[in-house]
């Protein structure tokens, strides 16, 4: 048996899987694919988490595109962040080309071309289903760790939590959070040393400048209402196809921190929503997070310990979390280690710095007896990647070199026209795009001292004129005849007189 058959055989034992599955495409050997060798990803174990990798330029995105097509068409939802702008055409099929046609015949799969049911929706004033939180929803936890506060700055947040809850003050947005920090070192600086204790101005002074700094990054147009349902990510068209849901976020490329931000809400916002699956067939929603450095850039060591908890824990809702970067080494150990598929494009080793990061990418892949791992890595043709996936007794798949199928949607933007007929088709823009300004914390706080303001002036006025009043009585007492004689220096004298004359 040559060595050809010999890998056929040994690629289709290691993919085999008897519940349902994804097909990446067909592997490679020696730089030319194998017909009919699938290289399958089973349903069961996609929300193990996964990374997509590659220099730029390599295909990274159409990988991120072919798998979303192929978990919508099996009726799971899919959110993609789309730092680029290039996502869109998702939603019309595409085309076609000869080339097209030349690598589908390779792998052995026809080549269909399909539209998919996708929800445009925006984290800025972008057009788009608007995504929005309120501060309440994060917490006091998550807060702090958003902040990167000291563990005294984050029990006054804690604080300022409690006295809302306990006064029914609603924190919707960052102006009501300012709001509370400054009436408790201010005009409400009795009543919270009455009942929490005293508060530090310079420590609240911190969190104000820190809150203020996410406000530079554009977090006020994301905290607020109307909150965003979880729930409405999970949609499935009328066709049993999964929607794709496609945050816009071309506009915070430089604002990282609002990106982050973003990502843990959302993510803690699912975990505490959807229920535990335990051991099902299939995920309920994959994410994917694309110029996933970004998470990671800025990222503070409680922030880092906040993602990795969510990443191990989130599995057990049925979510699949992907991170689509340049380089592994952009993820931390910590949560690279809980990435069960491996989609490695090609890594280019210009410096001495590049050929260490491919030894070290090399090393978190299964060994092959077919192939040097770092040399594959260097030569890898555009929309080829190796890849190693879990199957389904979550254990690691056979390293596979893989000429990956083609989007079967179009790989390019919509058209401005394009995009405003899907955003005007939306259900989720009338629900989630009206301006909701309520009664809050900073209303009622302003309101309350407003009142106070008024009730000490009335009452320096009240004292003001009690005053007027003792001044007006002593005055008309030392004016009245009777009183003057009486007190008169003439008068006095005349009495001591006479009493004097008395004695003696």
């Amino acid at each position: 048996m040559g060595s050809r058959e010999k890998f056929f055989e040994h690629i289709e034992k290691g993919y085999t899987t008897k519940g349902d599955f994804i097909t990446m495409g067909a592997a490679m050997l020696d730089g030319e694919a194998v017909t009919n060798a699938f290289v399958k990803v089973p349903l069961k174990t996609l929300n193990r988490h996964g990374l997509i990798a590659g220099a730029t330029g390599t295909g990274k995105t159409k990988t991120l595109q072919v798998i979303s097509e192929n978990l919508s068409d099996k009726g799971i939802p899919v959110l993609l962040m789309d730092l680029k702008g290039d996502l869109s055409g998702i939603a019309q099929p595409s085309p076609g080309h000869p080339k097209i046609d030349e690598r589908h015949e390779k792998i052995g799969l026809p080549f269909e071309a399909s539209g998919f049911p996708v929800e445009i929706l925006s984290l800025s004033e972008q057009d788009g289903v608007r995504l929005r939180a309120t501060v309440s929803e994060f917490g006091p936890v998550l807060l702090s760790r958003i902040l990167d506060l000291t563990v005294t700055q984050e029990g006054i947040v804690a604080v300022v939590f409690k006295y809302c809850d306990d006064n029914k003050l609603p924190l919707l947005d960052l102006k009501d959070f300012k709001k509370v920090l400054q009436y408790a070192t201010g005009e409400g600086k009795k009543e919270f040393q009455s009942a929490y204790g005293r508060i530090s101005t310079s420590s609240t002074g911190t969190i104000l400048r820190k809150i203020i700094e996410l406000e530079q990054q554009g977090a006020e147009l994301f905290f607020g209402e109307k909150s965003f349902d979880v729930e409405d990510l999970v949609r499935i068209d009328e066709d049993g196809r999964g929607y794709i849901n496609i945050i816009r976020l071309t506009d915070i490329q430089d604002r990282p921190k609002l990106f982050s931000t973003f990502m843990l809400s959302l993510l803690a916002e699912i975990y505490a929503t959807f229920p535990e699956q335990g051991d099902s067939d299939r995920p309920e929603l994959i994410l994917f997070i694309d110029e996933a450095h970004l998470i990671f850039k800025e990222a503070s060591k409680a922030l880092l310990d906040q993602i990795e908890s969510i990443v191990k824990l989130i599995r057990s809702k049925g979510i699949g979390l992907y991170f689509v970067t340049q380089n592994p080494t952009d993820v931390p150990d910590d949560v690279l280690a809980q990435l069960g598929l491996k989609v490695q494009h090609a890594l280019r080793a210009f410096t001495a710095k590049d050929r260490k990061a491919i030894k070290l990418t090399a090393e978190n892949y299964p060994i092959s007896e077919f192939y040097d791992t770092k040399e594959v890595l260097t030569s890898l043709g555009i929309g080829e990647a190796l890849i190693s996936a879990l199957d389904e007794k979550g254990r690691p798949t056979p390293l596979a070199a893989t000429l990956l199928r083609a989007p079967m949607s179009r790989m390019d933007v919509l058209t401005q026209s394009e995009l405003e007929e899907a955003i005007g088709k939306s259900k989720l823009v009338k629900k989630y795009n009206e301006d909701i300004d309520r009664e809050s914390a900073y209303e009622i706080l302003n309101e309350k001292i407003e009142k106070a303001q008024k009730e000490a002036e009335k009452e320096e006025e009240r004292k003001a004129t009690s005053s007027r009043r003792r001044t007006t009585s002593r005055r008309s007492t030392r004016m009245n005849p009777v009183v003057k004689v009486l007190t008169s220096a003439t008068f006095i004298r005349g009495v001591l007189g006479v009493l004097k004359k008395v004695i003696r």
